[in-house]
């Protein structure tokens, strides 16, 4: 098992499109999981969420999240994230992320098309800014 760099940490997160699983607290105090796409400005993990989910709900009274990327294949990885998150509805930002994002998971032919549809009034685009990054390589090895 290896502990990652900080620089080794972000070529995992951006070396092929993995799920990320997103933790927030809910009201009550209980977590709230929930897988997203997203990609990397600089430092920063940004992702959209429309703005009715449980997600966007928990963000907007508590923006401490943490998230986690793992690699499920041998010799097996992980990255976990902890950071603080801020909210936009700005309507050209969300758009280019959206598109940028979409283009990252499904392909950049149909970046544009995914970028239309979920960069409108309703979704909201997340920026966490990590305060923590945890990540282990070759765990099976």
């Amino acid at each position: 098992m290896h502990q990652m760099t900080d620089s080794e940490a972000r070529a995992f997160l951006l070396a092929r499109p993995r799920t990320a699983k997103l933790a927030t607290v809910r009201v009550d105090g209980r977590p709230h999981v929930a897988p997203v796409w997203f990609d990397l400005d600089g430092e920063a993990i940004v992702f959209t969420t429309w703005h009715t989910t449980v997600k966007a709900a928990n963000l907007r009274r508590d923006p401490r999240v943490c998230l986690c990327v793992d690699d499920e294949t041998l010799p097996f990885a992980f990255v976990i994230v902890e950071g603080v998150a801020t909210l936009s509805e700005d309507l050209g930002e969300l758009r280019a992320w959206a598109a940028r994002i979409a283009g990252r998971y499904m392909g950049a032919e149909q970046a544009d098309a995914y970028g239309q549809r979920n960069g409108v009034p309703g979704e909201i685009l997340v920026r966490v800014q990590p305060t923590r990054v945890i990540g282990q390589m070759a765990i099976a090895s």
